[in-house]
């Protein structure tokens, strides 16, 4: 960070190699999956203002990041949650406003590394249909993320038989 203690424009920032990160949102709260393997060492800050900083060590490799979020969220503590994976990581950050944001950073900048995570995402009139408060997610119908069944195979049917060819 600079020494005025801002981030750069672009809300993020770099400190080792940058994992991939997928985010999606509900009205009160924002998901985070931060893709990143056997990790070690694993520390997650986030601050009333809206800084989520990370840092893990994964392969021998550092890899941080420092996230200027959208808008001001409930402090470290006392409503992020987090579940670490053997694949990934996964926090659920309590917004301190509840609403839906226009996006995850306060720039407007596209990253290549930050992506949506549709297995997560519902939009603001499908709220009130998504299972009930399920703890943000942690529950056990979300353990697909950590399962080995098919080597992680995405299974598409075969759509010739569909049509009734």
């Amino acid at each position: 960070m600079s020494s005025s203690g801002a981030l750069p424009a672009t809300g993020i920032q770099h400190i080792g190699r940058q994992p991939e990160v997928l985010w999606a949102q509900r009205s009160e709260k924002i998901y985070l999956t931060i893709s990143l393997p056997d990790t070690k060492d694993v520390v997650l800050k986030t601050d009333a203002k809206g800084l989520f900083t990370f840092s893990a060590v994964a392969h021998g490799e550092p890899f941080s990041f420092t996230l200027e979020l959208f808008d001001s969220v409930l402090p470290e503590g006392s409503k992020t949650k987090t579940k670490m994976g053997l694949r990934n990581i996964i926090c659920s950050i309590q917004k301190e406003k509840k609403g839906w944001w226009k996006r995850l950073l306060k720039s407007e900048e596209k990253h290549p590394y930050i992506k949506v995570d549709w297995n997560k995402w519902c939009d603001e009139d499908e709220e009130s249909e998504v299972s009930g408060d399920s703890d943000d997610g942690f529950d056990e119908a979300n353990e697909g993320d950590e399962s080995d069944d098919d080597n992680g195979m995405l299974y598409l049917p075969d759509l010739e038989n569909l049509r009734g060819k």
